[in-house]
């Protein structure tokens, strides 16, 4: 697969039960330094919360993971969290949910249900976007060849990374990764003297 399912920007959702508050947000992220990153930020802002229960997936792949209790019984937080992403096919993003104790205990059952309740509501308040899976080619040509080069690119719709003009031309192209045989095959066309 050259395309993927991710969150546009930020989002937040809510869910409150037996005087317990669940604060869910939902954050794109590319790395995993930047999740980690999200992980301090929120539980240095929200320090006076019970938990900062949190699980993020990456990569077009969808194998970089993972999820945390932060404290809570194991397995009645980050894997609630964790399950919305999946069951929405999304990468790229980190859900933290902050929750705040009531002074009632839920349960694990109720536990589950909440955490997983405020990750999809999160993920219901954002906007859902299907980006594809890019790959760059470079190459080098001589200038008389530029109207034949420029036409692939027009009739390919790649986009042009960057490009330099000296005695030879460098060019670097970026395309949706199923296309790219397509375009290597045009360019070399292109640029053969027959």
């Amino acid at each position: 697969m050259d395309e993927y399912r991710t969150i546009e920007q930020a989002s937040e959702g809510t869910y409150s039960e037996l005087r317990s508050k669940f604060l869910a947000f939902a954050r794109p992220v590319k790395t995993v330094e930047e999740a980690l990153a999200l992980v301090e930020q929120y539980q240095r802002q929200y320090y006076d919360a019970r938990h900062v229960c949190w699980a993020y997936m990456l990569g077009a792949d969808r194998q970089t993971f993972r999820s945390n209790d932060n404290g809570e019984p194991s397995g009645t937080a980050g894997k609630p969290i964790l399950g919305q992403i999946n069951s929405n096919e999304l990468t790229d993003i980190i859900i933290l949910v902050v929750r705040y104790f009531g002074g009632v205990k839920l349960g694990t059952s109720g536990l589950i249900v909440a955490y997983r309740t405020a990750a999809a509501e999160a993920i219901s308040n954002a906007s859902i976007v299907t980006r594809t899976v890019d790959e760059e080619y470079s190459f080098s040509f001589e200038y008389p060849l530029m109207n034949k080069v420029m036409k692939v690119v027009r009739d390919m719709d790649a986009r042009i990374v960057s490009q330099s003009f000296d005695m030879d031309c460098q060019m670097t192209l970026s395309i949706r990764k199923s296309l790219m045989p397509q375009l290597q095959e045009k360019i070399g066309k292109a640029l053969s003297p027959f």
